[in-house]
């Protein structure tokens, strides 16, 4: 094998592909990036056994072959050598070694066998749709805070994506909870995504398509399985790997019988917050609300820190005193992009919701703290 790159053009599917690769593996070839090279195009893989990215850059390829090489020093290498400069990457007769030369720098470093090298993307994904990259940024952003990273109950260390029914109209719906918030969003089904399995997304497949379509223009191609899911788009393709498990009943968490409501400006309320809970304890972060009418008070005292208040006006007549986890509060109000944002309650006990007056598609649900 041997080639030519633009770096910046390697750089970029190298940044891609090593972000899956665990920086302590047990398995060696886990460590490495799969490298194959023909036709003009250098294809690059990396794989953790449950997540594994593809992508393809273009490449001036002399001599067709494939190897493997170390992801994280391979990386460090492209990314410390100069901008505009080329990247010749050559792979001795052997197959046991590549150099890598750029102007007068020339690394060294050693391959594993290409047969070692594990595929997770094989089999058949026969559910398929396309989504904007604009719609699955918001559908994720809205969801992914709200995520559990709590290992026991593993099956909500992601977000549950399925097909439900709002008032007799098909919605793409995405749930995450954690047992103290729960985030739901939805959007219309798009058209193919009729019967699709539900399925609950892992957390770490969440962050690295996230950060694949931050600057992505096009369609996603989405196809999935009851137990696989594929993202592709450009020259990249992500696979990954299903929770196995039981979503809860979410439905059972939202209350029906809040009645009291007020409304409030969302980035008054956030920054209110923000400069209110710098008091708070460090660890329940405990806020507490007490509304009198259109009057809102917040505030938090801690032994060490001492005590903060702060007055608000809202529009609602409701009267009475509720505790939060600020950064919970913060987390959901982040999200509201209206120019208003309801709280609907029922008591100092029970959960509350959360809404952006003019975005009905997001719904937020926080579970209340004794203060």
């Amino acid at each position: 094998m041997k080639l030519s790159i633009d770096r910046s053009a390697l750089l970029r599917a190298l940044n891609h592909v090593q972000s899956v690769v665990e920086r302590r593996n047990t398995i060696p070839i886990l460590s490495n990036v799969l490298m194959k090279a023909e036709d003009g195009v250098l294809a690059l893989s990396s794989t953790d056994m449950d997540l594994e990215i593809n992508e393809s850059v273009a490449a001036n390829v002399t001599m067709a072959g494939a190897t493997t090489a170390p992801a994280g020093t391979f990386h460090e290498i492209v990314r410390k050598l100069p901008d505009g400069s080329d990247v010749e990457v050559e792979l001795n007769a052997e197959g046991t070694q590549i150099t890598v030369r750029s102007g007068r720098s020339q690394f060294k470093l050693s391959c594993l066998p290409v047969a070692d090298f594990p595929e997770i993307s094989t089999g058949d994904l026969p559910g398929g749709f396309s989504l904007p990259a604009s719609d699955l940024r918001a559908l994720i952003d809205r969801t992914k805070f709200a995520m559990s990273t709590e290992e026991t109950r593993y099956y909500l260390n992601g977000i549950y994506v399925h097909e439900a029914d709002n008032d007799g109209v098909k919605v793409l719906r995405a749930v995450s909870t954690d047992g103290h918030r729960l985030a739901r969003f939805e959007m219309p089904l798009p058209e193919g995504a009729a019967g699709m399995p539900a399925v609950i997304i892992p957390r770490k497949a969440i962050g690295e398509i996230r950060k694949l379509i931050e600057d992505a223009a096009d369609l996603i191609q989405i196809t999935l399985s009851e137990n696989k899911i594929r993202f592709a788009f450009d020259h990249i393709v992500l696979t990954s790997k299903l929770i196995d498990g039981t979503f809860p009943d979410y439905q059972r968490v939202i209350p029906q019988g809040n009645d009291k409501i007020v409304e409030i400006d969302p980035k008054v309320f956030s920054r209110a917050i923000d400069r209110v809970s710098t008091i708070s304890d460090g660890k329940s972060h405990a806020l507490k609300i007490t509304l009198d009418g259109k009057l809102m008070t917040l505030s938090a005292s801690s032994p060490e820190a001492g005590s903060a208040t702060e007055e608000l006006e809202v529009n609602g007549d409701a009267k009475m005193e509720i505790g939060f986890n600020a950064k919970y509060l913060l987390d959901i109000t982040s999200q509201i992009e209206g120019e208003g944002c309801r709280l609907t309650l029922a008591d100092s006990a029970s959960p509350t919701i959360i809404q952006d007056n003019s975005d009905p598609s997001s719904l937020y649900v926080l579970m209340p703290l004794r203060v």
